[in-house]
């Protein structure tokens, strides 16, 4: 049987749980997240798992997501235990080609990946990445410039990209 720990960490944007696995880091929930949250994702993905409350395997995750968060890290260097088609496993390899203050627009993505008519996959994948902010979803917007959607929701995307945005980016508060 595979565990998965599990930690919650306060943050700048909310209480977040982050859970990883032997392998990486597997998911984060963000608060206000819209979607079946970890109880679902757990159903999903580990079906005969293991659930434990501790920091072991999370202590540098929560430590660069801190960071991040802080406006202290541009990117992230973590194992990553994603579990998803090989379509979304491709779409979120594409995300994290996206560098730090840039965005790309989810067609875009498609055309990166090497499938420029499938943009609406491309987005219902992007809503699937279950480890936001380490896989930047939120750097993916509409091709007119509009946000388009985002599981942590539109007020907590449009933060993100304005700390991006500015260089030597202060605290997210």
């Amino acid at each position: 049987m595979q565990t998965v720990e599990i930690t919650r960490v306060d943050t700048p944007i909310g209480q977040l749980r982050v859970g990883s696995t032997d392998k990486g880091l597997a998911y984060i929930e963000l608060p206000h997240a819209s979607g079946c949250g970890l109880r679902g994702w757990l159903h999903h993905h580990f079906p005969d798992t293991q659930c434990v409350e501790q920091i072991d395997r999370n202590r540098t995750v929560v430590e660069q997501l801190l960071e991040y968060l802080a406006g202290d890290r541009t990117d992230f260097d973590l194992p990553l235990d994603l579990r998803g088609t090989e379509f979304q496993r491709r779409v979120w390899d594409a995300l994290q080609e996206i560098p730090f203050g840039e965005k790309r627009s989810y067609r875009d993505i498609a055309k990166a990946i090497g499938r420029p008519k499938a943009v609406r996959a491309v987005g219902a994948a992007n809503g699937s990445n279950p480890v936001s902010l380490v896989v930047p979803c939120h750097r993916v917007i509409n091709s007119d410039g509009k946000l388009g959607g985002y599981g942590g929701g539109l007020t907590l995307k449009a933060r993100l990209l304005a700390m991006e945005s500015r260089p030597g980016a202060d605290r997210l508060l």
